[in-house]
């Protein structure tokens, strides 16, 4: 077991500790690969050598020090290569590894359903489950030229191999999320559009921090709305200037907002999500001259010297402006 995939256990707000759980990992190995918000690949090879240990013992060890360190409980799955291991981290729970035997990954695949497969979204999942393909164990035992008819050529052949515990997958070192999100859910549906604009508020002033703390700015923003049918409706607008500014985020959140035109919708939750993440010295700033801007730069300097001192509940988001 050579791939360790491993979820942090980080509540939403915590996304910007991720960078320091990494390098965590990057402690027994330098190829690891972020898997945002929240998890990583670690392939373990050299690390298992130079320590003489199995990836699991060492499972053992990141999970300890995740706890003392950053005081972060993680689930971690155990695997030949990263798809495994990845599937392996669905049946994991925190303080036990969940690891695919050497020698039966079908056997450990096959009562599975499809779409636990990365890479494997719902439209190819109910493809394959309305000729009854709903297992992995059934995909394993299809004739290929079958999978090929049914998903296409490339993906039949890759959905067969999966589904027979062939993992031709390598974890790739990479940079730390290229997104980060914020969703504000309701405790009831919620019609009042004062309330859905300062939930945009608080989400867009959360986003602002993580994204400053973490030293990037955002090129677009998307805003998801979720109605009580359990129906979404998504919008993208890209910025006039990548910015890590609150009042930026939440002046362009409104107008995504606005642009929808709902009217006594009842909102089960918001959420936004900035993308397009580069590294906040790489950007420009149009200057302004407003007084007022100027003055919202500095009040979000105090407040993130604040959650560096004494922690990301110091300053709540959505109080910083009305």
């Amino acid at each position: 077991m050579t791939i360790l995939c491993v979820r942090f256990q980080l509540p939403p707000m915590y996304e910007a500790s991720l960078p320091g759980l990494l390098g965590l990992l990057e402690e027994f190995t330098p190829v690891v690969e972020a898997l945002p918000p929240d998890a990583a690949l670690a392939d373990l090879r050299g690390a298992e050598r130079y320590f003489g240990r199995s990836a699991v013992e060492l499972a053992s060890v990141i999970r300890v020090r995740a706890l003392a360190h950053h005081g972060v409980d993680c689930a971690i799955g155990a695997g030949p290569g990263p798809m495994l291991a990845r599937v392996a981290l669905r049946s994991a729970r925190p303080g036990v590894t969940c690891v695919v035997p050497e020698g039966g990954e079908r056997e450990f695949l096959a009562g599975r359903p499809v779409a636990v497969l990365p890479g494997v979204g719902a439209a190819t999942a109910r493809t394959l489950g309305e000729y009854g393909l709903d297992t992995l164990g059934r995909v394993a035992a299809a004739p290929l030229s079958t999978l090929q008819r049914l998903v296409g050529a490339r993906t039949g052949r890759e959905l067969h191999e999966k589904a027979n515990g062939v993992d031709r997958g390598r974890v790739v070192p990479n940079a730390v999320s290229r997104s980060l999100a914020a969703e504000r859910p309701f405790d009831r549906d919620e019609l009042d559009p004062d309330r859905h604009r300062r939930a945009l508020l608080s989400a867009a002033e959360e986003i602002g921090a993580r994204l400053r703390a973490v030293e990037k700015v955002c090129r677009t923003l998307t805003l998801t709305v979720r109605y009580a049918d359990r129906s979404s409706t998504t919008r993208t607008r890209t910025l006039a200037e990548p910015t890590a500014h609150s009042a930026a985020l939440a002046k362009a959140a409104y107008g995504l907002y606005d642009a929808l035109g709902l009217q006594r919708a009842r909102v089960r939750a918001l959420a936004l999500r900035a993308e397009g993440l580069t590294p906040a010295e790489q950007a420009s700033h149009q200057l302004t001259f407003d007084p007022a801007d100027e003055k919202a730069r500095r009040i979000e300097e105090v407040a993130d010297r604040a959650r560096a001192k004494f922690g990301p509940r110091a300053v709540m988001p959505g109080t910083l402006a009305a």
